[in-house]
């Protein structure tokens, strides 16, 4: 064990980037880099479609906004400070900025949990009460949703960053990841966590177990509603616009749940596997989401042909004004 930090918090940290692979970094950040470009450039086209077309201003569409919002939140907060860990070997992240990036990754993913859940429930009042649907999801209950939503996030998770304050840390300041997730600032510690480690766990029951309970409780009344449907047609858009949000579920908390699971109880994964598979969390669900809702939502995928289709038609004036 190394030793205690007598003076209490440390300046700074290192971040390792991925231990054991410090000279493939370089490489590394070939698909990092690109498929956190995706990630922007397919995130932002949700965002510009949905805010400049007024047909697209609906509850479900609302939601997709804030879903694409937390994927570049969650990709934005980590990503660019790896990148720059493997480009320039800037590994040095501030005690403060530490903290920062700690509280916007768990703020943001509970965000993001709570977002899923409520395209659960507008799932469930389109299939189950379509003749309601509109009283009860209008844009401006939506929009309260999501205020509630980042409200419970920060009331959550701040508590995380505050119980880290002059806490003394090994005097190593080495963190073995490339992003400061709170059970890995937590192992710096080296005075007793025991209140750190169970109000995390506390969180993680109450955001996700619960998130989870009632998503699966909105799916099990949509599907005892649709065995009921009589009409093909509306049997087989139901079980296709439900199949959009279980894979994006999926893809979310799949690997957030093996991050958390790990970062406690995985002594015996290798550092370098964890925190490959940490930054997929952070990369591939938020690049992900864009293309499974652009394929598979017809009305949204008809509004991004039009806008390519007008952008490829000004490129070909653009260019024969040019050869002119």
């Amino acid at each position: 064990m190394t030793t205690c930090n007598a003076t209490g918090r440390p300046s700074f940290f290192i971040l390792q980037g991925i231990p054991g692979m410090e000279d493939k970094h370089r490489w590394i950040s070939i698909p990092f880099s690109s498929l956190y470009f995706i990630t922007v450039l397919g995130n932002c086209t949700i965002l510009f479609t949905i805010s400049a077309e007024r047909s697209l201003h609906k509850p479900m569409f609302l939601l997709l906004c804030m879903l694409a919002l937390t994927d570049l939140g969650m990709s934005t907060t980590t990503i660019p400070k790896a990148l720059c860990i493997f480009w320039f070997g800037q590994s040095k992240i501030s005690y403060e900025g530490c903290l920062v990036q700690l509280f916007f990754i768990h703020s943001i993913s509970a965000m993001q949990s709570a977002v899923l859940t409520t395209m659960a429930f507008d799932r469930y009042v389109a299939i189950c009460k379509p003749l309601r649907y509109a009283t009860i999801l209008s844009n401006s209950r939506i929009g309260l949703i999501g205020l509630v939503s980042l409200v419970r996030a920060i009331l959550f998770i701040l508590p995380m960053p505050i119980l880290l304050q002059h806490k003394p840390f090994h005097a190593s300041r080495a963190i073995q990841t490339t992003y400061c997730e709170h059970m890995a600032v937590v192992k710096m510690v080296c005075v007793d966590t025991t209140i750190n480690r169970t109000y995390g766990l506390v969180v993680a029951f109450l955001v996700v177990a619960m998130d989870i309970s009632a998503i699966a409780s909105s799916y099990v009344l949509i599907l005892q509603a649709i065995t009921r449907l009589s009409s093909k047609e509306a049997h087989h858009k139901a079980v296709s616009t439900c199949t959009t949000h279980i894979c994006v579920m999926l893809i979310s908390y799949t690997p957030s749940l093996f991050s958390f699971l790990t970062h406690r109880f995985g002594r015996a994964i290798p550092p370098h596997v964890h925190t490959i598979l940490g930054n997929l969390y952070f990369l591939v669900p938020p690049m992900l989401n864009p293309i499974i809702y652009g394929v598979k939502t017809k009305e949204f995928r008809n509004k991004v042909i039009k806008y390519v289709s007008w952008m490829k038609a000004l490129v070909t004036i653009s260019h024969g004004q040019k050869l002119a």
